[in-house]
């Protein structure tokens, strides 16, 4: 089963939503995410069962769209090692590409209140294997704000991640659902992990969940830790610290270097 035969003729009969429509009654920048990783054939029950209401976002026609993010983190991965530890004050930071308009976002998430995710973005124009200094500006401020000084920090390209997004859109709950397939991880020295048989469903809503939360836990699926970022270099990379990520590992990528004890 191929991403398009699961997710195409499900979505293809849902009302759509527009991408201006979306962001005024979902937006949502300040969020709890909950994130699953199930076979990629487990979708359509997934899919099917949602309510009856729910929307998908359409942009000129379609309703899948390919992502790509960039990742920065320091040579010591202080991004990836304050996930890894939980660290209360933790950061992400990527330049996010939409290839099917060319436009590319400066994207920094942090931590905010009771487990809550706050993203904060700004359009970007400069080179995406580099930081400009109003985009480093930018970074640093917003990251002083969260409590964390990256003054000191070298900031280099990290890991670069690949995908099919589909976005829903549910109006009992004002809540978004996103289902990626076709997940591909790159580290800088051209290493490439993966996974068409998987594919990660995130729910974005309050503390209580919605809709999709229930069906997912009824279908016997429980939320993991499996950050596209995290989780990709916890299986690229035998040399850091993965234990956070070990179950998702050994669920959903048997094959990762840092299962089977090789470089990447």
């Amino acid at each position: 089963m191929t991403a398009l035969d699961s997710v195409a003729p499900v979505v293809g009969a849902l009302r759509p939503i527009g991408l201006d429509e979306l962001v005024d009654r979902a937006e949502l920048l300040t969020r709890l995410d909950r994130k699953y990783m199930l076979p990629l054939t487990d979708l359509p029950l997934v899919l099917g069962g949602l309510d009856e209401d729910v929307q998908v976002l359409e942009v000129d026609g379609e309703r899948q769209f390919a992502y790509r993010s960039v990742y920065f983190d320091t040579p010591d991965m202080d991004g990836y090692r304050g996930a890894a530890h939980r660290r209360r004050r933790r950061f992400k930071l990527r330049i996010r590409t939409y290839l099917a308009s060319g436009q590319h976002f400066l994207e920094v998430k942090t931590r905010g209140p009771r487990g809550t995710t706050v993203k904060q973005r700004v359009p970007y124009d400069g080179e995406l294997g580099r930081l400009g200094p109003e985009a480093r500006a930018y970074v640093d401020d917003v990251l002083r704000v969260a409590g964390i000084d990256s003054h000191g920090f070298r900031l280099v390209p990290a890991l670069t991640t690949r995908y099919l997004r589909t976005t829903l859109f549910l109006p009992g709950s004002g809540s978004r659902v996103t289902v990626d397939t076709d997940l591909t991880w790159a580290l800088p020295d051209g290493a490439e992990l993966r996974t068409p048989e998987r594919t990660i469903v995130e729910t974005k809503a309050g503390r209580a969940g919605s809709g999709a939360d229930r069906l997912l836990w009824s279908l016997r699926h429980r939320p993991c830790p499996v950050s596209k970022y995290g989780t990709g270099l916890a299986a690229l990379r035998p040399d850091l610290p993965a234990n956070r990520w070990l179950p998702v590992l050994r669920r959903h990528f048997p094959t990762a270097p840092a299962l089977n004890g090789s470089p990447a």
